[in-house]
């Protein structure tokens, strides 16, 4: 066991040594003349026999730390960061600081890459130097400060990149803070990483690697221009209260407990924000903001997949007096988007176009295609349809033999089926061929034996052997639709309206891209795919992650203040629930949706009629939004906005495939916290400062 050594410098040395240090900044930065070379010498040596001082009092050992002490004492300032240097500083002296990573040892010279949060640039050292040789004994990651001049490296040894034209020929180092010897990992060894629980239970290592230091680095950059051309459209930042009144909008949410009690004396809880949904429309209803953002923190207490987490951020956006639908004199755009919101649109549109020209230095199209829900479920089955591919699913009900067609009218649905011709789409023919069965999709494979009467014979449509082949046969589907013997066609019935988020052949169809992915045969085109989902049912009995909350009766499908189609509010007083549309509106990038919002209700009566008669929610689940319907009542206007999912979008930006990528310390799938250890267990009187009595064991 090493001992602390009792650091008590020379004065005079440490006094003299800063007072060279200074002027050796000095010259630095006025160049290395004649005139200042003499002192410039001495200040080395000063430097230098300090730096020898302390390590000969540090008591250094290559195998433990733990007798090390760190450098708590002043140090000169860096010049320069690691990933700032290029072939125009060859010449310059610099001071640098960063971890440094495992040696490299040539004959005479070794090797040291040092990495900041900037780059990594690549030192050198003489084996001659004796007083350098114990940076060898140096253990990887440990931060250290190095001076040296910036080199030209040999022409045959220039890599690729700024920093890999040159090197920095070392003169003095101090050890800044040296690391154990015995780390978890080596965040540097990025070919021997352990898994992902290890690395969240020490993220202070794992965000050393250069791949999540960039993430958060096009994070910062993405943030700071959503909110400059924010600013520049007339959008006022706004903070919302985290703290709010638990309420039935769509989620389960995470709830607060205070030593505040009810008038029953019984434990009173705050709830976290789900959205700022409530306070963003209170904000536009009170004429304050005319256009508010903010880049908000929520929270959902729902089960973590790689695209969610418990807390996440989102652009938030709302606007007043924002448009109900297009009107007569609107232009020819305006024919696919049949719904108000329009300048909602023209923002988010605006926001996406200059972050891609930006980041990706991609210009995307300056409107994005319009896709109805109804479209959207019929054509890919799914209402965030990946158009980068095609496998269109089709309706091939007019195709059925009558006979066949009875079951299907009598339980309202319908026959589809996603056609993979040899001919045209011979990637995906030859996965599909060995691709896993779903047990309730149907493939079948034409050959000239069966494609006659493959239709009448599919296990989907219903197998009547009894039929005369003579008097219908697949002939005509086969001529219409292209089909030929080699072709293979996967069938499934649906109902007949779309519900829910996907149907059957929807999530076939994205099973057959990924094997066809994983397999070589298809990779996706570079440009972004960017569209717009629109005219959403405004409720739903198909959602079951609002079940716990619904318990049978109709939900939102987006949140219960959207607004619904004005051509469609007859049919809500009427009772017709499952026709009418909402003025909801999704963007979707390359099959994943990265940001949803409305119009909202501004009508009090219908926002009163929605909750009571069609949510059926009782006066206690009412109480949480009298607020929000006294606003109504004082004048609000129409409204409605937007938020943006920032680490669905960052995880985008970054090509990577979990939001974790992007979020500095994020929970892992289930929710926990490896690094804080969070949730924790709270002591018995700690709960019971708040009226909350554990539950007992027995």
């Amino acid at each position: 066991m090493h001992k602390r050594p009792h650091l008590d410098f020379d004065a005079a040395l440490l006094g003299q040594s800063f007072e060279m240090h200074a002027f050796f900044r000095a010259s630095i930065i006025a160049g290395r003349s004649s005139v200042y070379s003499n002192r410039l010498k001495t200040a080395q040596k000063t430097l230098r026999s300090l730096n020898r001082y302390y390590f000969a009092h540090n008591c250094y050992s290559t195998r433990s730390t733990a007798g090390v002490a760190a450098h708590s004492a002043p140090y000169p300032s860096r010049t320069h960061t690691c990933g700032s240097l290029s072939a125009h500083d060859a010449g310059a002296r610099v001071v640098l600081t960063g971890w440094l990573l495992p040696e490299r040892k040539g004959k005479l010279v070794s090797f040291f890459p040092l990495k900041d949060s900037s780059g990594t640039i690549q030192l050198t050292v003489n084996h001659s130097d004796k007083d350098l040789a114990t940076l060898s004994n140096v253990p990887a990651e440990s931060s250290v400060l190095v001076q040296g001049q910036v080199v030209l490296r040999p022409p045959g040894a220039r890599r690729p990149g700024p920093t890999g034209e040159i090197d920095i020929q070392v003169d003095e180092f101090i050890l800044l803070n040296a690391a154990e010897t015995d780390l978890p990992f080596t965040p540097s060894n990025v070919h021997n990483l352990p898994g992902e629980d290890i690395r969240l239970r020490y993220r202070y290592l794992d965000l050393r690697r250069t791949a999540l230091s960039d993430n958060l680095r096009k994070r910062s950059q993405v943030a700071h221009l959503v909110r400059n051309t924010l600013h520049d459209n007339g959008f006022v930042e706004v903070e919302t209260p985290i703290l709010l009144r638990s309420s039935p909008e769509g989620a389960r949410e995470f709830l607060v407990p205070t030593r505040t009690k009810n008038i029953q004396d019984q434990p009173a809880f705050y709830a976290l924000q789900q959205s700022p949904q409530q306070p963003k429309q209170l904000l536009i209803a009170s004429g304050a903001v005319d256009k508010y953002f903010q880049i908000a923190k929520c929270f959902r207490d729902e089960d973590g997949r790689k695209d969610r987490q418990p807390e996440f951020t989102q652009i938030d956006m709302e606007m007043a007096y924002v448009s109900w639908g297009p009107t007569e004199s609107s232009d020819s755009l305006e024919s696919t988007w049949r719904i108000g919101g329009s300048e909602v649109r023209d923002v988010v549109e605006t926001i996406i176009g200059k972050i891609w020209k930006e980041i990706e230095n991609i210009t995307p199209p300056s409107h994005f295609p319009v896709m109805t829900y109804t479209q959207a479920m019929n054509r890919f089955g799914s209402d965030k349809p990946d158009v980068r591919f095609g496998l269109e699913i089709t309706d091939i009900t007019p195709y059925v033999n009558p006979a066949q067609r009875i079951p299907l009218d009598e339980q309202d649905e319908i026959l589809e089926a996603i056609i993979i011709r040899k001919s045209q789409d011979p990637e995906f023919w030859q996965v599909s061929r060995r691709f896993g069965l779903d047990s309730s999709a149907e493939a079948i494979s034409i050959t000239e034996k069966n494609s006659a009467f493959w239709l009448e014979r599919s296990k989907t449509c219903g197998n009547i052997s009894t039929l005369d082949p003579t008097k219908y046969e697949s002939s005509r589907i086969n001529e219409e639709l292209s089909i030929s013997p080699g072709d293979t066609v996967w069938l499934a019935r649906r109902s007949r309206v779309p519900n829910g988020s996907s149907t059957l052949l929807g999530r076939q169809r994205l099973r057959l891209l990924d094997a066809a992915l994983r397999s070589g045969k298809v990779t996706h085109p570079e440009s972004p795919h960017f569209l717009w989902v629109t005219e959403f049912p405004l409720f739903t009995r198909s959602d079951d992650d609002k079940e716990f909350l619904a318990k049978g009766r109709y939900s939102s499908s987006h949140h219960p203040f959207t607004a619904p189609m004005w051509q469609d509010i007859e049919s809500l007083y009427e009772g017709k629930i499952d026709t009418v549309r909402g003025q909801h509106y999704d963007l979707v990038l390359n099959g994943v949706e990265i940001g949803g919002g409305s119009v909202r209700v501004h009508d009090a009566a219908l926002q009163e009629f929605i909750f009571t008669e069609v949510l059926q929610l009782s006066e206690q689940e009412k109480a949480p939004f009298d607020h929000l319907l006294h606003a109504l009542r004082c004048g609000a206007p129409p409204h409605g906005g937007i938020a943006l999912g920032f680490d669905r979008l960052m995880s985008i930006l970054c090509r990577t495939q979990s939001i974790r990528d992007v979020i500095a310390f994020p929970k892992t799938a289930g929710g926990t916290d490896l690094l804080f250890k969070s949730p924790a267990n709270m002591d018995a009187d700690v709960l019971d400062q708040y009226g909350i009595q554990p539950k007992s064991s027995s």
